[in-house]
């Protein structure tokens, strides 16, 4: 029977540029997307969210113009802003629909973002 399991993102940018902002977001996507063998009809929902400091533009606009996910029900926040926390980040939740254990599940850090979860880094 299939579940709702999450599957988690993240990626940094140099800048608050948002051509770099829209570019890193698809990457992240894309990957989590091929890592995990998802199809976009088993894609229930996505949360994504920035660090404080990036704010020139929706990064959900990525998903809807580079993976045309025109029918997926997406949601941009803005992170927590604790001290010493890693800046110019994107995080992404993607729920999807799935048979695969929560160990089967392979999350995605690119850039700076390793740092997050090293233990969740597969090499």
């Amino acid at each position: 029977m299939s579940k709702v399991r999450g599957v988690r993102g993240a990626t940094t940018v140099i800048r608050n540029d948002k051509s770099e902002i829209l570019e890193a977001t698809a990457e992240l996507l894309r990957e989590m997307i091929h890592q995990n063998k998802i199809e976009t009809d088993d894609i229930a929902s996505a949360i994504i969210t920035m660090t404080e400091e990036l704010d020139a533009v929706f990064p959900a606009q990525a998903a809807r113009e580079f993976l045309k996910w025109e029918h997926v029900p997406l949601m941009c926040a803005k992170e927590i802003p604790v001290a010493g926390s890693l800046k110019n980040c994107i995080r992404v939740m993607l729920h999807i629909n799935t048979d695969k254990s929560p160990h089967e599940i392979t999350h995605i850090f690119l850039g700076e973002a390793i740092r997050l979860r090293p233990d969740l880094v597969k090499e």
